[in-house]
């Protein structure tokens, strides 16, 4: 498939940016019209990467305001885990389905997820024609029987994940530290090691996680990690909330990836990422954005995001500096790409074809002083226009095939899940 996006604004410029099958072939000021197959006119339109959301349950869109407001131990346990152990491949797969469409609605061509029935998440996302890096909750709860069964599912998805769309990653998931035992930690370790895959896990969320980690192993959870041995470069540790200096310095060492989830944080009164403090660790071009699920979030907009990710780091610092507009930007593309090895995250020729459209008419990018800034604090998802990712095109003027069958099918799954909730 070839397209050919006209008179788009780019870093500040009109430009032409031609897309041939699933990589950004040129980038010019040619006026003259080139063939392709697609022409889209990019007049009052600005050209930004896609975006990424590095840590979320995108099932979880099903429980969407089913239960709010409670405290976390006490929403897991009461509300959230009963459903869950309802839940069926087909739910897991129409949950999925609205999640891609909110997300390709919101200018979001790729997810990080971990979340129960594999195989519905990935025949989801293989539909929708985003992209994604997806793993099993791998969850043994100490328990030795269940652990080798968990090991046998994962060495099936991965040996089936090599059959599927290239725009799927097979990533491992071990739950947390106090859900997975530290023989399973090991196998993961291995197994990482042996296929060069990456690991998501869910890192130092809680005080709580890090008391009962001190109880069980005599030291804090980063700690833990590195002394089995798990922690590396294919490591990415999402929340990381709670952490000491000694244990930046280890994430430091190990060149651990960290996503942070703001409004999750903010929303189950988990805590505040030490984001500046990261920063002076080096650790910067490591930390990537998240929106969580949508049970605790409640939406999967990235713009979003952003806009909290910055306005939190200021308030609570103090320092209306920190995370400028440019590096929350950031979080969201380039910083997220490089952590799932893609060639994507910015707009340039030999990059993957990965582009949103922002229609500038908004009133929200209302006047265009600084489109970084507009991007970050004024604009939500609703300003994206088009969405093409791997050079295919997913939404255009707005409109995405098949959305209201999805929302329809998705709404009919979560009221019979919930219904003797």
């Amino acid at each position: 498939m070839s397209i050919l996006i006209k008179n788009v604004l780019l870093e500040g410029k009109e430009r032409n940016i031609n897309i041939e099958g699933n990589l950004i072939e040129a980038i010019s000021e040619d006026k003259s019209n080139k063939e392709a197959e697609f022409v889209i006119d990019g007049k009052d339109k600005a050209a930004i990467p896609g975006l990424f959301n590095a840590h979320t349950h995108a099932a979880m869109t099903l429980l969407r305001g089913y239960a709010d407001d409670m405290p976390l131990q006490e929403w897991l346990e009461t509300k959230i885990w009963p459903v869950e152990a309802k839940m069926k491949e087909d739910d897991v797969y129409w949950g999925t389905k609205l999640a891609c469409l909110e997300m390709i609605k919101s200018g979001t061509i790729f997810f990080n997820d971990m979340y129960w029935h594999w195989r519905g998440s990935a025949r989801a996302v293989a539909e929708c024609g985003i992209r994604a890096a997806l793993s099993a909750v791998f969850i043994d709860s100490f328990d030795e029987g269940l652990a080798k069964e968990q090991i046998r599912r994962n060495e099936a998805l991965y040996e089936e994940s090599k059959k599927i769309s290239e725009r799927i990653i097979f990533v491992l998931g071990p739950h947390a530290i106090y859900t997975v035992s530290k023989e399973s930690l090991c196998w993961v370790r291995d197994f990482a090691e042996k296929h060069d895959l990456l690991v998501h896990i869910h890192l130092s969320e809680t005080e709580e996680e890090v008391e009962d980690c001190i109880k069980r192993y005599g030291m804090r959870p980063v700690e833990f990690l590195d002394s089995i041995g798990f922690l590396s470069t294919r490591t990415i540790a999402s929340h990381c909330v709670h952490l000491s200096r000694k244990e930046m310095k280890l994430l430091k060492k190990s060149d651990v990836k960290i996503v942070h989830n703001p409004t999750s944080n903010m929303k189950l009164a988990a805590g505040k990422m030490p984001y500046e403090e990261l920063k002076r660790a080096g650790l910067y071009s490591n930390i990537a954005l998240g929106t969580d699920g949508c049970a605790s979030n409640n939406n999967l907009d990235m713009f979003e995001e952003m806009k909290i990710a910055s306005l939190f780091h200021k308030a609570f610092s103090g320092d209306p500096t920190s995370m400028p507009a440019k590096e929350a930007f950031e979080l969201a593309t380039l910083n997220a790409a490089k952590m799932f090895r893609l060639n994507s995250g910015v707009i340039e020729e030999g990059e993957l074809a990965d582009v949103v459209l922002l229609d500038l008419k908004y009133a929200e990018l209302t006047p265009n002083h600084n489109l970084t800034s507009n991007i970050v604090y004024s604009a939500n998802g609703s300003c994206v226009d088009t969405v093409i990712c791997d050079g295919r095109i997913l939404m255009e003027g707005r409109k995405v095939e098949g959305e209201e069958e999805i929302k329809d099918k998705a709404k009919e799954v979560a009221y019979e899940l919930v219904k003797h909730g």
